[in-house]
């Protein structure tokens, strides 16, 4: 794969994307946004998610389908940073509409920027797309993730909102498109992440992935290689298995190659699912065959359909013109420039703090430096454990949080920080800087951690920072929706910050108390191999996940051991 450095990957291919596509996009802060001013009135709609999946999201972008788009890291959330950066540069004063996959990192980090947004007083709202039938049985459609579906139902609400719809209908027919659409799909090769050595997965020779992702997640199992005719019935009868009660029998459809299966590959699957589908009565609508959604370089293929009625065909059909994407008269060419108000960063200002805050903060910019530099060494293999059921981007994650953090208490610190601060400043780059689900909830707890060690204490105490432990964990819990036992980083946090509050009532010190919970950490880490994820990105191959510790789990012990110097 090409690259200059993985880290920069997102950011080099932005810069790429925008040069070679000037009459479409442009970067803001966060992402790209359309090139060409808006309508007056139109309700901005934006889209988002990690980047790796071309021409989705960000290459949308234009009259009749999205206006801007989120590009988070490979396979990464935005962070909610990110988010506002976008919504602010699109928003005209007529209200954003913030849609995205079904997924934790995306669903947090989208919702905490929608409610700051409503907070400054913007009409914002967010729908999140379930069409990947793999992923979770009919009766928990709530629990399934956004796969190539998401293409039609971001095409239903550009076209929707592009039509002058009320926020109120933009919604609606965001929902009914959603509601309609099903995806399935299978897979022959893992991809490759920028920098890495090998797929996240390895399929069998002889074998084919059922049901996978589009981060590079493995499938729910696994089934014998089959003749393209065959694979093209597997996909349809899945998509047709749940077919509305009210089905029309018109159908849009997409036959998409995830990013590695050739075009003639998908012409000899196309020929037999086109047969399939009006052998069973249906009418296919303008179908696409090619990549829409892709997953990097994976081998494999997926088919999507969404089930239309008069006002989603007419939303299907309408005209749109994007830089992947074009159906209709073109017209962003000739469309007039939007010139876009350059967003400053604050700079943030600091109280000077006590003495015994002063040397506590000078210890923890010590700890993010050895924190930062086990995560590096570690990330091969924590991308490693993570693809086993995950998409194997937490190790790339943990090194921009954990690196960024570092560089965010060593700027604070310089500038006059105490324990607290440094704390804040560390948890607020984590967030902003790395995206994901781990991005945020690293981020929020450890701002939770230094509003309780502050900057004024006199003296910092076992119970002090088993307090700020047990709050951080508590913020973990209420933003995230997982508990102790899911298999997340909490089943390391939580009996790592009850070790400390047990060893405060002993009145060890803080260093004999952080070192006894520091096996604790690393033996619940380790004990996470028995668990089942019961959400995020790893859970519909839950049980693929057997036998193998949870990656957030793992590299939370590590980050615990690492405060502490040799």
């Amino acid at each position: 794969m090409l690259f200059n450095d993985p880290k920069t990957f997102r950011e080099d291919m932005l810069r790429g994307y925008v040069a070679a596509y000037p009459d479409y996009v442009v970067e803001v802060p966060g992402g790209v946004a359309r090139a060409t001013k808006m309508p007056e009135g139109k309700i901005a709609v934006i889209n988002g998610g990690g980047s790796g999946h071309y021409p989705a999201f960000c290459g949308i972008i234009g009259d009749g389908f999205m206006d801007a788009t989120v590009v988070g890291n490979v396979f990464t959330s935005p962070s909610t940073d990110d988010v506002l950066g976008v919504a602010r540069a699109v928003e005209q004063g007529s209200g954003l509409f913030i849609v995205g996959g079904n997924y934790a990192g995306d669903k947090m980090n989208f919702n905490m920027a929608r409610d700051i947004l409503i907070e400054e007083g913007i009409d914002a709202r967010s729908f999140y797309i379930t069409d990947d039938v793999a992923s979770a049985s009919p009766e928990e459609t709530e629990k399934r993730r956004g796969n190539v579906g998401t293409f039609m139902v971001f095409k239903a609400a550009g076209a929707a909102a592009a039509a002058g719809v009320s926020f109120d209908d933009l919604v609606r027919i965001t929902t009914k498109a959603n509601d309609r659409t099903r995806t399935m799909s299978m897979g022959f090769r893992g991809c490759t992440l920028p920098g890495a050595n090998e797929p996240l997965f390895h399929v069998p020779s002889g074998k084919m992935e059922v049901g996978q992702g589009i981060h590079g997640e493995p499938g729910v199992g696994e089934d014998n290689l089959k003749p393209a005719a065959e694979v093209a019935q597997v996909l349809v009868n899945r998509v047709l298995a749940e077919a509305p009660a009210d089905d029309s029998k018109r159908i849009a459809v997409i036959l998409d190659g995830l990013g590695s299966t050739k075009y003639e590959e998908l012409f000899v699957v196309w020929g037999t699912v086109r047969q399939l589908l009006e052998d069973k009565g249906y009418t296919l609508v303008e179908p696409l065959v090619g990549e829409y959604v892709t997953s990097l370089d994976m081998e494999g293929i997926a088919l999507a359909v969404e089930y239309l009625d008069d006002e989603l065909e007419t939303y299907w059909s309408a005209p749109a013109d994007t830089a992947s994407f074009r159906k209709g008269a073109s017209s962003m060419a000739s469309g007039e420039r939007k010139v876009y108000a350059e967003q400053f960063e604050v700079v943030e200002t600091f109280v000077a703090g006590s003495e015994a805050s002063n040397a506590a903060a000078d210890y923890l910019v010590d700890a993010f430096g050895r924190m930062a530099a086990a995560i590096e060494n570690a990330e091969p293999e924590l991308a490693k454990i993570d693809g086993i059921a995950g998409d194997g981007d937490h190790g790339r994650g943990m090194v921009k949080g954990s690196s960024f953090a570092l560089e965010a208490a060593r700027e604070a610190r310089s500038r006059g920080a105490s324990a607290g601060s440094v704390l804040k400043e560390a948890g607020k780059a984590w967030a902003a800087k790395a995206g994901g689900t781990s991005g945020v909830l690293w981020g929020s707890a450890l701002q939770a951690a230094g509003a309780v060690i502050g900057d004024t204490a006199d003296e910092y105490t076992t119970h002090t920072v088993a307090n700020a432990v047990k709050v951080a964990y508590e913020k973990m819990l209420s933003l995230g929706g997982a508990k102790r036992g899911d298999k997340t980083m909490l089943d390391v946090l939580i009996p790592f910050g009850e070790s400390l509050a047990v060893s405060a009532d002993k009145n060890l010190s803080i260093k004999d108390a952080w070192i006894a919970a520091s096996v604790v950490a690393d033996e619940s880490a380790q004990a996470t191999a028995n668990l089942v994820p019961k959400v995020g990105r790893a859970r519909p191959a839950a049980e693929r996940s057997l036998g193998t510790p949870d990656a957030g789990a793992v590299s939370m012990a590590l980050c615990i051991k690492s405060v502490l110097p040799e």
